[in-house]
């Protein structure tokens, strides 16, 4: 009994202290998951990627209001810039983890923001967004985005492989309900406004996955552009009207160690 409290012990001071050093490089939110389930029937890039490690950690940032709410039938150049200055922090951020948790002695593999590995399935290593999910970030809306208590969709994900020894977070509750914004916005009709408890199967059962797509090489020929992007979701989403300006761990990250 006295080793497992003492691994306990340890396992929650790693973590905490993992969380303090995210939030220290800049990150807004932050959230463990559990690597079993993606184990076991779920798509990652390669397929023996997840085999040395048992937990992901998930790095959020919140992207700028004002920029968001600038957006009205697509993406701006504003945003375009914004979303890249994003992605790199989110790299910088997930860079400066992995040689701590190394220091640590274990060892990490950091997945970066927006990087697709599958062109013909728009696919990367691992999805950021079912890892946020399991990570306590936010739940999956209905455009298949990852949606924060504290700041809505208004975020941009990244994650880092490891087999450091961290207490996983729990996945939150689907808030999204009845609430059609999302899919009555999209420029592409391709939301279907199916609601789901925990998760999609596929993303074909959330979107039209084809019209999104073609929506987005439209605006990627946008002057400046130059990115496979839109935001119109992002905008609308009620819960990201009411995101907090303040820097945190996340809902009720301490209650989430125990």
């Amino acid at each position: 009994m006295k080793i497992i409290a003492y691994m306990l012990n340890y396992s929650m001071n790693l973590t905490t202290d993992l969380k303090t050093f995210c939030v220290s490089k800049g990150a807004d939110l932050v959230g463990i998951a559990d690597l079993a389930p993606f184990k076991h029937g779920w798509i990652v890039l390669p397929q023996n990627l997840l085999e040395p490690y048992t937990c992901a950690i998930s790095i959020a940032l919140h992207v700028d209001d004002e920029i968001i709410n600038a957006i009205s039938d697509g993406p701006t150049p504003e945003y375009a810039q914004h979303y890249r200055s994003v992605n790199a922090s989110l790299d910088k951020i997930t860079s400066q983890l992995v040689q701590w948790i190394v220091g640590k002695g274990f060892n990490a593999q950091a997945i970066p923001a927006s990087h697709i590995v599958d062109d013909t399935n728009l696919m990367g290593n691992i999805s950021h967004k079912a890892v946020a999910r399991m990570a306590g970030i936010g739940w999956q809306g209905k455009g298949l985005l990852i949606i924060s208590p504290d700041y809505g969709p208004r975020i941009r994900l990244a994650t880092v492989l490891t087999d450091m020894l961290l207490i996983a977070d729990q996945p939150l509750k689907n808030r999204c309900s009845k609430c059609m914004e999302c899919a009555k916005a999209c420029p592409a009709s391709a939301i279907k406004n199916v609601s789901t408890e925990s998760h999609y199967e596929s993303r074909d059962e959330a979107i039209h996955l084809d019209k999104c797509y073609d929506r987005l090489c439209e605006f990627k020929t946008r002057p400046e552009v130059g990115a496979l992007i839109c935001g119109v979701c992002i905008k609308v989403c009620p819960f990201g009207k009411k995101s907090k300006k303040e820097v945190t761990y996340g809902k009720d990250w301490h209650t989430n160690l125990l």
